[in-house]
């Protein structure tokens, strides 16, 4: 019988690369630590709205 069992902890996001390239504030990883220690998208730009500004041009 197994105790004190917790969930497994959440996957690391995956980040569009393309997205990424250039990107100033993740340095093109896509991705970004937070202060809290969470592994996040980075809101600049993998965030569907930037995608959006991003497509039109």
């Amino acid at each position: 019988m197994t105790y004190g069992t917790m969930a497994a902890p959440e996957a690391n996001p995956r980040a569009n690369a393309a997205l990424a390239a250039g990107c100033e504030v993740c340095n093109g990883w896509g991705s970004v630590i937070t202060f809290q220690g969470r592994h996040e998208l980075c809101q600049a730009c993998q965030s569907p709205t930037e995608r959006e500004c991003h497509d039109s041009g």
